[in-house]
C-alpha cells in the first residue's frame, strides 16, 4: 500500500483508476493522521497479489435480521417434543419439504422451494445448531457477536479484519499501522466489500479497508450540483482533467484528488454494472433486488471480493403461522431470490466463483407464545451456498429435550464456519483474522 507522504505524493489519473476495476475512498476526509497511516486502504495500480490468494472469488453474505425462526425453517417433524410444545405454528409432516431417507426426521419450510431445488442440485450445505456460548438474546448485541466474531461484540468487523490483513497487508501490527519490518506483506491490490442498504454493517468495518454502502444505484453519485449549480463545474474539472503523474503534490491534495477520482470511477463503473438488464427475472421483495443488483456487478467484472445483503423483520413474537403467515412469506423472498440468484450467475458462468452463506443474529425459543409467535432464542441453521460446498446436512438436528432454559444448545461454534469459508475458500489465515485458532466446519470442499 502507499502512504500519501510527501516523499512519494502523486497525482492519480483517471485513466489509472479505470486500469484497476472498482476502486473506491468510501470514507469521509477525517484526521490526516488516519489518513497518513492507512490512506484509506486504496489500491495502487502498481499492487500485486499475495501469493496463493485466489483473486477471483466471491463471497456473498445475507443477514437474515430480527433471529429467525430456525425451527420451522427446518422443522424437526420426527421429534414428538417439536410438535408438543408448537401446537399452533408447527410444520407438519405433510407441509414439510422432505429432504432425503437419511435425514426424515427434518423437513424444510413449505415456502422454502427454492432452498429444495438448490438442495437437489448440490448447492446447498446446511449447518444445524449454530451458534456461540453463553449466548446474548439482545438483536443488537448478539449482532454484534455475528459480525464481529467476538462473544465481547466489541472490535473490528470479521470480514473488515480480513481484508485489512489480505488485501492492505495489516493484521499483525498494532493500533491499525502495518506489521513490522521482516514481517510485513506485500502491496496488494485492494476493492472495497459492497453492502446494499443505507448503511454498512459492522462485518465489512476495519482498520484500513472501509465498505461502500448504497441503497441504490441513482443514490451512489456525486451530488454536489443539485446542491447549488455552481459546484458543478469546478468538481468536473477536479474529476475529469488528466493530470501531470510526476505532479509533485501535498499529501492533502494528493488525497482529494485520488478521493475524487475514486468516487467518481466508482460511481460510474457500479452504476452502469447496474442499469444493465438481468439474465433472468427475478421475484418481487428486497432481497431478490439486492442479489440481483449483486449478480449484474459480478457480470460486469467488479473486483469485489464481498458483497453483503440484508433481508429483515424476522422478529416473529406474534401471528407468526406455521405454513402460512408472515414468517412464510419471509422464507419464501429468501429461497426464491436465492435461487435466481444462482440461475443468473450459471447463465453468466460465474456460479463457480460465488459462495454465499446465510445467517441470523439468534434462532427463537422452542416453544411457541401466547400470540402464536415465538421469542428470543439461541441457535438456529446456517445456509452456504454454491459449487463449491460439501452439499447436503452436515450434522444432526439439536437436542429438543436436553434444553438450556427452554432453549437450544448450540451444537456448531459459528466461528468454525467462517474459519471454513477463510481458509478453505478465500484462502487466509483464519486464526490471525479470528484472533484465535477454530477448526473449519466440513461445509467446503478443498478446491
Amino acid at each position: 500500500m502507499h502512504h500519501l507522504d510527501a516523499h512519494n505524493a502523486r497525482a492519480w489519473t483517471r485513466r489509472e483508476l479505470l486500469g484497476t476495476g472498482l476502486i473506491m475512498a468510501s470514507a469521509a476526509m477525517t484526521m490526516p493522521a488516519f489518513l497518513q497511516r492507512s490512506a484509506l486502504a486504496l489500491p495502487s495500480p502498481a499492487g500485486g497479489s499475495l501469493p496463493g490468494v485466489p483473486e477471483d472469488r466471491i463471497l456473498v453474505v445475507i443477514q437474515l435480521g430480527g433471529g429467525n425462526d430456525g425451527l420451522n425453517t427446518v422443522a424437526p417433524i420426527g421429534h414428538d417434543e417439536y410438535h408438543r410444545l408448537r401446537p399452533g405454528i408447527r410444520i407438519t409432516p405433510q407441509q414439510a419439504i422432505g429432504l432425503d431417507r437419511r435425514h426424515a426426521d427434518i423437513g424444510l419450510h413449505p415456502a422454502l422451494t427454492g432452498l429444495k431445488d438448490l438442495y437437489d442440485n448440490g448447492l446447498l450445505a446446511l449447518v444445524q445448531g449454530v451458534g456461540y456460548p453463553n449466548p446474548n438474546r439482545s438483536h443488537f448485541k448478539s449482532m454484534d457477536i455475528w459480525q464481529t466474531a467476538d462473544t465481547s461484540g466489541t472490535g473490528d468487523g470479521w470480514l473488515g479484519r480480513y481484508y485489512d490483513a489480505e488485501c492492505c497487508g495489516y493484521g499483525s501490527g498494532e493500533s491499525g499501522t502495518p506489521p513490522a519490518q521482516g514481517g510485513a506483506k506485500p502491496a496488494k491490490t485492494t476493492y472495497p466489500p459492497i453492502s446494499i442498504g443505507a448503511e454498512a454493517p459492522l462485518a465489512l468495518q476495519g482498520r484500513a479497508t472501509k465498505p461502500v454502502a448504497f441503497e441504490t444505484p441513482d443514490l451512489f453519485r456525486w451530488t454536489g450540483a443539485e446542491i447549488h449549480p455552481s459546484l458543478e463545474k469546478p468538481y468536473e474539472q477536479l474529476v475529469r482533467r488528466e493530470p501531470d503523474p510526476n505532479a509533485n503534490l501535498s499529501p492533502n491534495e494528493a488525497f482529494l484528488m485520488r478521493t475524487a477520482l475514486d468516487a467518481q470511477v466508482s460511481s460510474d463503473q457500479i452504476r452502469r454494472a447496474v442499469e444493465a438488464r438481468s439474465l433472468v427475472d427475478y421475484p418481487n421483495g428486497s432481497l431478490a433486488q439486492q442479489l440481483g443488483m449483486i449478480a449484474k456487478m459480478i457480470r460486469a467484472g467488479l473486483k469485489t471480493r464481498v458483497y453483503y445483503a440484508t433481508l429483515g423483520s424476522f422478529d416473529t413474537h406474534a401471528g407468526q403461522g406455521g405454513a402460512n403467515g408472515r414468517h412464510a412469506n419471509l422464507l419464501r423472498q429468501f429461497g426464491d431470490a436465492v435461487r435466481a440468484f444462482y440461475t443468473d450467475l450459471e447463465k453468466q458462468g460465474n456460479a463457480g466463483r460465488v459462495l454465499t452463506m446465510s445467517f441470523s443474529e439468534f434462532g427463537r425459543r422452542v416453544a411457541q407464545n401466547a400470540s402464536n409467535g415465538t421469542d428470543h432464542g439461541t441457535a438456529a441453521p446456517m445456509f452456504l451456498f454454491g459449487p463449491m460446498v460439501h452439499a447436503g446436512v452436515r450434522n444432526a438436528h439439536p437436542s429438543l429435550s436436553n434444553l438450556d432454559g427452554g432453549d437450544l444448545k448450540y451444537t456448531v461454534d459459528f466461528r468454525t464456519v467462517y474459519a471454513a469459508v477463510l481458509e478453505n475458500w478465500m484462502k487466509a489465515d483464519s486464526a490471525a483474522i479470528l484472533e484465535r485458532r477454530y477448526k473449519p466446519a466440513p461445509v467446503i470442499r478443498d478446491a
